[in-house]
């Protein structure tokens, strides 16, 4: 199959961005910044530049600010050590001729006293203990969180000025474009969902108001970049980091139409039984009803094979696909995807802390395969 008759190697512009393809590496915690204080090093840098190939690169979900850390050795994006250090990270990408979207993250109640500052509570909109687990050191291992507190009314326009700092660090530091973490069970998503929002203030309760923080969010980072250059990740019936909705399809197609009328780049769906969706099959109904009310670009995120990946393009479910672990290791995912090449394994065990090792350290094609 040549370029131009393969769905994955067709250009895009997603938003005013040209892409030379459409396979996009995911957002992928790898838990490796400097320390002390959260900053991105030349081992990141290597790290993202090997995998330049892709159409667009995500960073790792990046704290907004210090109250948004839910992990340890996770990189923020609230100091100017952290912009100094993804400068580094972005010059690598451009060098190498990629593009590359800061995510931006705050975990909300996933998180410890122990990650927070001066030890407070994390916040949440409710003050409701998820059945989860986060890692405080590297001594520590997985450990439960406890309960968080439930935000105040006031406290909503910091959050909100929390992202437009992260935005405009984003900026500062070289990245493209922004994605806004909205999936996974993190604080806006727990804002979104009904099992984790019990508010009856004006953030919580109908759908309306259950999505006022996020769009809230959406507007000041669209203020930042403009809606060409802002996109968004939700996981509309994930299960990971103890969340649930009484009615997604209610939920997802609502902020689906509001997003549509901010113009927003894309949104970034995460569809696959890996966030505890449906195993037997594609959540379609909660897809069906965010395609009906959002017409920009479509990225699904699925655990896909590539197959599987040019199938939805081809058929119209998705305009683009981002890839997870296999980007974990092979940097030269794209390529092999052209090549039909085999793919390297991943090593669970080196997801998560540590150095070189199970990061920069699997090998591209020509090092695996010799002439």
């Amino acid at each position: 199959m040549t370029d131009a008759e393969d769905p994955l190697f067709q250009p895009l512009t997603l938003g005013d961005l040209e892409l030379p393809n459409r396979i996009v590496m995911a957002p992928l915690t790898r838990a490796r910044a400097g320390q002390p204080g959260d900053v991105p090093t030349a081992l990141n840098a290597e790290y993202y530049r090997q995998r330049a190939g892709a159409g667009l690169i995500f960073s790792e979900a990046t704290q907004v600010s210090p109250q948004g850390k839910g992990y340890a050795f996770t990189p923020g994006i609230h100091s100017q050590e952290q912009v100094a250090g993804w400068r580094q990270v972005t010059d690598a990408v451009h060098e190498a001729g990629g593009r590359i979207y800061a995510q931006l993250w705050h975990v909300g109640r996933v998180s410890r006293p122990e990650l927070q500052p001066n030890g407070e509570k994390p916040v949440a909109p409710s003050a409701i203990q998820p059945e989860t687990m986060v890692f405080i050191s590297a001594e520590s291992g997985m450990v439960p969180c406890q309960e968080p507190r439930a935000l105040e009314t006031e406290e909503m326009a910091d959050i909100v000025a929390q992202f437009r700092q992260g935005a405009e660090n984003a900026r500062a530091a070289g990245f493209d474009g922004v994605e806004i973490h909205a999936a996974n069970g993190y604080l806006l998503d727990q804002f979104l969902r009904t099992h984790s929002n019990r508010r009856s203030d004006e953030y919580g309760g109908s759908v309306a108001n259950r999505l006022r923080l996020p769009l809230e969010v959406v507007d000041t980072v669209v203020d930042v970049w403009g809606t060409e250059r802002t996109g968004i990740r939700v996981s509309p019936t994930g299960t990971f980091n103890d969340m649930h909705d009484d009615d997604p399809v209610a939920t997802y197609g609502a902020l689906a139409e509001e997003l549509q009328a901010r113009g927003i780049a894309f949104m970034e769906v995460v569809e696959d039984s890996f966030q505890g969706n449906e195993v037997e099959g594609r959540p379609e109904p909660v897809i069906d009803a965010i395609h009906a009310g959002f017409r920009r670009s479509y990225m699904g995120n699925g655990a896909y094979t590539a197959e599987e990946a040019r199938s939805r393009i081809h058929d119209g479910r998705c305009d683009l696909a981002s890839f997870g672990r296999p980007y974990i290791a092979n940097p030269d995912l794209a390529e092999r995807f052209r090549r039909g090449a085999p793919l390297n394994e991943w090593d669970e065990a080196t997801f998560y802390g540590g150095d070189e090792t199970g990061y920069t350290d699997y090998p591209f094609m020509a090092e695996a395969n010799p002439a």
